[in-house]
């Protein structure tokens, strides 16, 4: 209890080689498609598909192999409404729990202060599961890989506590199979991450 009490009273530092920071956030998922859907033959029905935006909590894990070289993965999940919009129909037709890992590797070009901005690139999955189709549709979504960038900082507050900014840009591309495939759509998911979370090192 003595030597908790000791790392909390120390003032915050920047973390270095062989640090962990745990980091739990309130994350917002947003997806910026707006896909036009076709029929099994390739012409247009005048339909796109939108998919919403959901927040929801998440844990970030960063590891330090040097003073300026991290890696984070990043844990989640989140809800969507998947609707099919255009004209004077506006119907959803399928949601879905997703579950987007994002891996990072991560350059940090300050080492000494308050602050520990660093900017990243990597991949990500997006796994789909738990799906309800709605209104009579069906909807079959693929899984598959993309990649990310990223940019943040930590923000010392004290002792080993900091508060985390971080946005990501994830492109990630679907193929949306509807009633069978009578109907489909290639659909660019390509969410903004945005995050704001609390974290730990260790």
């Amino acid at each position: 209890a003595g030597a908790a009490q000791a790392q909390s009273a120390e003032p915050w530092r920047a973390p270095r080689a062989g640090d962990w920071i745990v980091t739990g956030r309130v994350t917002d998922v947003a997806p910026t498609s707006s896909d036009a859907i076709v029929t099994s033959a390739g012409a247009a029905t005048g339909l796109e598909v939108d998919v919403s935006d959901d927040i929801m909590p998440t844990l970030g894990f960063t590891y330090f192999f040097t003073d300026n070289i991290a890696v984070e993965a990043i844990l989640g999940a989140t809800r969507h409404e998947v609707r099919a919009q255009g004209g004077a129909t506006d119907v959803a037709v399928h949601e879905t729990w997703v579950l987007p890992p994002v891996v990072t590797v991560q350059y940090r070009p300050t080492v000494q202060g308050r602050f520990s901005p660093y900017v990243g690139a990597g991949v990500n999955g997006m796994i789909f599961f738990d799906g309800d189709d709605k209104n009579g549709f069906t909807v079959d979504l693929d899984n598959g890989f993309g990649y990310a960038l990223q940019a943040g900082t930590d923000i010392g507050l004290h002792g080993p506590w900091s508060l985390n900014v971080d946005v990501k840009k994830v492109w990630f591309d679907t193929d949306a199979q509807i009633n069978g495939g009578a109907l489909r759509s290639d659909v660019s998911l390509d969410p903004w991450v945005v995050s704001i979370g609390l974290g730990r090192r260790f």
